[in-house]
């Protein structure tokens, strides 16, 4: 039996509204008309996925004559087609229309996560003058599937309002170490780049104020094609000529992992094709991957599977969330820990591939985390931020 922790009504009325950011697909002609794609692109992926336009229409909840019909307007728009039917394979996608699914699929895994930021920022700013405001929770972290699903059990159901900044991960630790947020989300490999990543964040993450909620360990390595015909199995299979990759973008903790691997494999960055094209999200690199754009990226295995990939695993890698040690007792902060012991979350994290959630909730010292590494990280004191 879970418990459902939700804030008291009477402290944190509820607003009566939600704020959302969606994108919106247009393309425009030369005659200055405008082709909305959106309810197109939602009809293509459903014949992508059932093989029939009928249940395409089933699938998007619309008539067949009115899919049928925004199908046939878009391809005269487009001047191209999107459809193939046949008695033998049924309804298939085009070229052209698969091409437009993945460019989707690349602009939704690249803005989703700056998108869901920014409703939450927009969120705070409408609700800054209601009652009970401050009990709202502050949450930057890096994204990554864990935070997210934590996100979305909270704030749809209603369960605990969380105010989200999507930050790298040292962003994250400075915000906290500033008063920003009461929850700052970072990951540290386990191994021999534990203490180097550690001492990264040594100067906002500081053992005398802070403690560490686990959430979560997951797997970090190389995400390439289905099958992985290039035959990539190490870091060192990048500097190879022809390997197109997809890097992290600059000031996250992965982009540093890869510098440090690397150096350690005496690879010149310049030698990489593709070191400086960068995404913000790990989603973004598999459907770059997945698109055909790049060869291999650098991210976490639930990606690579998500998009039917391959995967190359690297490293393990640890994701805490560090709070000020004299707000643990803050009720959001209990509602918080509460919320990550639910059964729903608990069952949400078993199912992502690649993660393992035993450690989930439990509070640990800086140094109890990281006993191996803690002297190399912390040998000088943290600046005063």
């Amino acid at each position: 039996m879970s418990a459902r922790v939700r804030v008291n009504p009477h402290d944190t009325p509820a607003p009566g509204y939600k704020a959302r950011l969606r994108s919106e697909w247009v393309l425009e002609c030369a005659d200055g008309t405008a082709i909305d794609l959106n309810e197109v692109l939602v009809l293509l992926e459903a014949v992508d996925d059932m093989g029939s336009i009928a249940e395409a229409c089933r699938l998007a909840k619309v008539s067949y004559r009115h899919g049928w019909g925004v199908l046939r307007a878009a391809e005269q728009q487009l001047r191209c087609t999107l459809i193939e039917t046949s008695r033998r394979r049924g309804s298939t996608l085009t070229p052209f229309a698969r091409q437009l699914i993945w460019a989707n699929r690349r602009v939704h895994a690249r803005l989703a996560p700056t998108l869901e930021s920014m409703s939450s920022e927009l969120q705070e700013e409408l609700d800054r003058f209601m009652p009970g405001a401050d009990l709202r929770l502050k949450l930057h972290a890096s994204h990554g599937f864990a935070v997210e699903g934590l996100l979305q059990l909270a704030n749809e159901q209603g369960r605990l309002p969380i105010e989200l900044r999507y930050r790298t991960g040292s962003e994250a630790l400075v915000a906290l170490a500033q008063g920003e947020c009461h929850l700052a989300g970072f990951q540290v490999p386990v191994g021999v780049f534990e203490g180097r990543l550690l001492r990264d964040h040594a100067g906002a993450l500081d053992p005398d104020r802070h403690c560490l909620v686990n959430l979560s360990t997951r797997k970090t390595g190389l995400i390439v094609q289905a099958g992985n015909p290039l035959g990539i199995t190490s870091v060192a299979d990048l500097a190879r000529n022809g390997i197109r990759f997809v890097n992290r973008q600059k000031g996250s903790s992965t982009r540093s992992l890869v510098d440090y691997m690397f150096e350690q494999e005496g690879i010149d960055p310049t030698r990489v094709r593709g070191y400086e094209t960068s995404e913000f999200t790990h989603m973004a690199i598999a459907a770059h991957v997945a698109s055909g754009i790049a060869d291999v990226g650098i991210g976490i295995q639930t990606a690579a599977w998500r998009f039917g990939l391959d995967f190359v695993p690297l490293v393990q890698e640890r994701y805490f969330l560090a709070a000020n040690k004299h707000e643990m007792s803050l009720p959001a902060i209990q509602a918080f820990l509460h919320l990550l012991a639910d059964a729903d979350y608990r069952d949400y994290m078993s199912h992502l591939v690649g993660y393992d959630a035993s450690a989930l909730g439990s509070v640990q010292s800086v140094h109890e985390a990281f006993p191996d590494s803690f002297h190399e990280a912390f040998k000088t004191p943290a600046l005063g931020l």
